[in-house]
């Protein structure tokens, strides 16, 4: 791992923040143990350095409604640049697909997909093999139920990494 010049106080800071979102300035500080004005400073000097992306909520969705959740493995025909790029920038564009991650292996890309129902996800599927994007195969699973789901332990990350 390269080392990224983050000691044991950011590092809880930014476990803090991956678990618990956006916090007051006392709140962050109780978290991590620091006085609430070099917190926030080393807070405001994360996110210019581009450790923080953004603040999300987890929504339940299970409580709004009855959604399709799938999982797609997508190998393409042939491996140029140029394909990778029409493959990748035609998924961005489509809101149904939430996670999409390159691989090694006998698979080029694994998404994780939600639509409003197996029938529209079936559409998506038939508009990606008619948009001619060089998809060679791919394997759907429908996901029956989520059994864990949650942001890497970066303390732990980080200190099996300096051992």
């Amino acid at each position: 791992m390269k080392k990224t010049g983050l000691d044991a106080a950011d590092i809880r800071i930014l476990n803090a923040i991956q678990k618990h979102g956006q916090l007051s300035k006392t709140k962050l500080a109780e978290i991590v143990n620091l006085s609430p004005t070099p917190c926030w400073a080393r807070l405001k000097k994360l996110k210019a350095a581009g450790f923080i992306r953004g603040y999300r909520s987890e929504i339940a969705l299970d409580r709004i409604g009855d959604f399709a959740h799938v999982i797609v493995t997508i190998a393409l025909t042939h491996h140029r640049k140029s394909d990778f790029d029409r493959f990748e920038s035609h998924i961005g564009e489509l809101g149904e697909v939430v996670e999409c991650v390159a691989t090694g292996g006998g698979m080029d890309y694994v998404l994780k997909v939600f639509s409003p129902s197996l029938a529209d996800f079936q559409n998506l599927m038939e508009s990606l093999l008619s948009a001619e994007l060089g998809i060679e195969r791919y394997m759907t699973y429908i996901v029956t139920r989520e059994v864990k789901s949650e942001p890497p332990d970066l303390a732990g990350l980080i200190a099996k990494t300096d051992k």
